[in-house]
């Protein structure tokens, strides 16, 4: 199996990602994904219904991740001897967008997961002076990290950065006090501290 990631928005694949989709004898992912790589597809496309299930797909199946295979993506799946090619993630476009540099930013998710465990990360990280990019939760969002900061006295800039890499793309900047909303599900929030 072949993983790639094709970024998180349009325009975001790489060339070796771009090569390996247009050799696919056959190509796996979620709609978005499979919409986002669909100019370079050349031959039968599957929506994933199971994804606990795709170590049983052929060695030469391509499976699409959006964004990048290894930040809360399809990657956690490949295999010994499968290959992951990486793609553009949210963090990285995000970074660039709010000119905040990768070197002291820790990358955590709440999605689809027990928010507990990513809040408690979210306080460790902070206490240790790191920004945090956070893919957020329903339930652990912008508005569950500035209460995070309040208690915590901690001043900082938030970023909820939405629909990176689309026409609609937007990136709204707040404070603990006052923190952006998001308007949409599709997003991913910066938190850089004031020093």
């Amino acid at each position: 199996m072949i993983v790639i990631g094709v970024g998180v928005g349009p325009g975001m694949l790489t060339e070796e990602g771009i090569e390996a989709i247009q050799n696919a004898s056959i190509v796996y992912g979620a709609k978005r994904a499979l919409e986002l790589a669909q100019k370079y597809i050349t031959c039968k496309t599957n929506t994933i219904k199971d994804y606990k299930s795709l170590h049983l797909l052929p060695d030469d199946a391509v499976v699409l991740s959006t964004g990048d295979p290894m930040f809360s993506g399809l990657g956690k799946f490949a295999g010994e001897k499968d290959t992951v090619v990486p793609g553009i993630s949210s963090m990285q476009v995000a970074c660039a967008r709010t000119r905040v540099n990768l070197t002291n930013l820790t990358a955590i998710t709440a999605h689809g997961r027990d928010f507990e465990p990513a809040k408690a990360e979210l306080i460790r990280e902070l206490k240790n002076g790191r920004n945090v990019f956070l893919l957020p939760d329903s339930k652990f969002g912008s508005e569950e990290v500035a209460r995070v900061l309040l208690e915590m006295g901690l001043s900082a800039e938030l970023y909820t950065c939405e629909n990176l890499g689309y026409p609609e793309e937007r990136i709204a900047k707040g404070t603990p006090e006052n923190p952006p909303i998001a308007e949409t599900i599709l997003y991913g929030l910066m938190v850089v501290q004031k020093r």
